[in-house]
């Protein structure tokens, strides 16, 4: 994503018109705007730096000396008596090895931003195929969050290949009504609820759109964690497409950051587009170091985050259920990757305000993320499970979700 979690989650405040309660169940307006929001994201900030257990701390919402921590102990992850880096040498070109070299590619290109990196790698593949549509999903990321910078910046065409809340079929690529350039596949589908298809799903839409003469790029930000899912190593998933994009800051907790890789004639075009851009920075070694240490701890316990994800969103059904929920939704019912999305039939403001006084009360913060509208008097959360989830069991779970749903309007007790 182009927009942090926070952003995102100050913008899910907004649509939600969070309000703050006053005693058990009590909801009372804290008033309207951008002021009031702002003091409820900082109660549900002090909520969540005051609470003892989260499924997940994640480093966009940790303190600047927590983040610094990070690198106290850099000389592991690289030689820091050599030479800092200037406009893309030293170790951002380690870096790029590295990630190629995980990824089966030919070369790799480092860029501050990730949409920034698309928008090049589609612009780069749109002039080799004289085509500039770029077809993709309605909910994919430059659809939603890049404000239309694909044909505002880039003077690209995106056409949605389906709106379904999964990934495109074969047969909707194959069968799409007018010719592109380029299909671009966001693995997992983050706005539909971190889902992947098979890997038969999989490889047969990349070869549809090779029947029409396309080319294939991924959208991979997240695609470190996919790796259980499809039972497959990442050279082999990203080795179906002919570009990938990966970020930095998002599974592996770096400071910032992206890398596209591809074929080396490609990447050395985009590194040029970099440049105009505006993407050539002069020094990026703290980025660079954070993503490196995220490739050494974080892309190793991908998988154990993604099978302890699992255990989570059961104990979640089972807990609701228990609690006599009318209605829930844990989607996926397996997650696809360490992130799912969960629905319940409130407002958003209630479950946000819910969530909050849990956390205030208990120093338990189940649900960290703000709840947004998912339609009258529906609402939904993202749920990340990550290291200090990790030491959550199924039976802590069910109880945080009994603790909840009492602070929900209308619970008994």
């Amino acid at each position: 994503m182009s927009d942090t979690a926070e952003q995102g989650e100050a913008r899910a405040a907004e649509r939600a018109g969070e309000t703050s309660a006053e005693g058990a169940g009590g909801v009372s307006a804290e008033g309207t705007g951008e002021a009031s929001a702002q003091l409820r994201r900082k109660r549900r900030t002090a909520a969540y730096r005051g609470a003892r257990r989260v499924l997940s701390r994640p480093g966009f919402r940790a303190t600047l000396r927590e983040r610094l921590a990070l690198l106290e102990d850099a000389s592991r992850l690289y030689d820091l008596d050599e030479s800092v880096d200037m406009y893309g040498d030293g170790i951002v070109a380690a870096l790029e090895e590295r990630v190629a070299g995980l990824l089966g590619m030919e070369a790799a290109a480092f860029f501050p931003t990730g949409t920034m990196a698309q928008q090049v790698a589609l612009r780069c593949w749109a002039g080799r195929t004289g085509n500039p549509t770029v077809a993709l999903h309605a909910l994919s990321h430059p659809e939603v969050h890049e404000r239309n910078a694909l044909g505002t910046v880039g003077g690209l065409r995106p056409v949605r290949v389906t709106d379904e809340p999964r990934l495109p079929t074969a047969d909707e690529v194959r069968d799409f009504e007018e010719p592109f350039g380029a299909l671009m596949l966001e693995l997992p589908l983050r706005d539909a609820g971190y889902v992947l298809p098979s890997w038969e799903e999989l490889s047969a839409v990349v070869a549809a759109a090779r029947e029409r003469d396309a080319v294939v790029h991924f959208d991979g930000a997240r695609l470190w964690e996919c790796t259980p899912h499809f039972g497959r190593p990442l050279d082999e998933i990203a080795g179906l497409a002919d570009s990938v994009y990966v970020s930095f800051y998002k599974s592996l907790g770096g400071f910032s950051g992206a890398a596209l890789a591809g074929p080396k004639s490609l990447v050395d075009e985009a590194k040029t587009w970099r440049h105009r851009y505006g993407g050539m920075v002069v020094q990026q070694f703290p980025a660079v170091l954070s993503a490196l240490a995220g490739l050494e701890e974080e892309l190793p316990r991908l998988p154990e985050y993604v099978a302890h994800a699992r255990v989570v969103a059961a104990a979640l059904r089972e807990g609701f259920a228990a609690a006599g929920v009318p209605w829930l939704r844990v989607h996926p019912e397996e997650p696809h990757t360490h992130e799912f999305q969960v629905w319940l039939p409130y407002d958003p403001e209630v479950a946000t305000e819910a969530a909050t006084r849990q956390a205030e009360e208990t120093g338990t913060f189940l649900f960290v993320n703000a709840w947004s509208r998912g339609g009258p008097g529906l609402a939904v959360t993202e749920v990340s499970v990550r290291a200090h989830g990790l030491q959550w069991t199924a039976e802590d779970v069910k109880a945080a979700v009994q603790e909840f749903v009492t602070r929900l309007p209308g619970a008994a007790g």
